[in-house]
């Protein structure tokens, strides 16, 4: 079997299984490096030495956590591989991980979350943030949210989170308020611009909270994936 033929049947499998969009995109994209540099060879044929080299030539410009990220990915492929009997050896099952160590999360001081909720300037960019904000959650989760799913009599809603896991989170007045408004923004949108009204996105988010940021003018480096202080 080619390397090809191997992911895509392998992505087939993991979508069955759950996977979410996130990590199947992620893999993808590691898919394609692995091909790229075995070029479209028989799986049967890659090497655990060959897989080192791979790595080590990685390794000249990765961070650790994406190093280990691709490992992870390979480790996956090759195992399922191995499993589905498409080859004899699992190639992948001595290579470990780099050490990355833990990283001290950087939370949001109660200042600059007051900066932040000043630069917020459309209901969309207060909807957000305020849920964020009372909720913890993550963007991934916030844009899977389905407006069913809230309750608006004790101000809580249903999240689906890693695993397809589900929990219930709340959210404060300050936020029903902003989410109402956004709602109904967005309802007025789509029907007076179906062509051109598009729901929110992780990827259209991440560029919205580099753009708050900047407008708050804040000097350190935080990842607002998940607002907290």
């Amino acid at each position: 079997m080619l390397l090809s033929q191997a992911w895509e049947k392998y992505e087939s499998d993991k979508r069955i299984e759950g996977f979410s969009p996130q990590t199947l995109k992620a893999y993808n994209l590691q898919s394609a490096l692995l091909i790229r540099f075995f070029k479209d060879v028989q799986l049967e044929t890659i090497t655990t030495e060959q897989l080192k080299a791979y790595l080590a030539k990685s390794s000249e410009r990765l961070k650790p956590a994406s190093l280990a990220h691709r490992i992870r990915f390979m480790k996956s492929l090759f195992r399922w591989s191995h499993e589905e009997g498409h080859i004899s050896k699992n190639p992948a099952v001595k290579i470990k991980e780099p050490k990355t160590g833990k990283r001290i999360p950087k939370f949001l001081t109660e200042m600059e979350i007051e900066h932040i909720r000043e630069a917020c300037c459309t209901p969309m960019e207060k909807a957000l943030f305020e849920f964020m904000f009372s909720t913890g959650c993550r963007i991934g989760e916030i844009v899977s949210l389905d407006r069913g799913r809230i309750n608006w009599s004790n101000r809580s809603a249903i999240i689906r989170g890693k695993g397809d896991k589900e929990r219930e989170v709340y959210f404060n007045i300050r936020c029903e308020i902003w989410l109402k408004r956004y709602l109904v923004t967005a309802l007025l949108l789509s029907l007076l611009l179906p062509r051109y009204f598009k729901y929110i996105s992780s990827q259209s988010l991440f560029p919205l909270f580099s753009s708050l940021k900047k407008r708050t003018h804040l000097n350190r480096v935080i990842s607002i994936k998940r607002i907290k202080y």
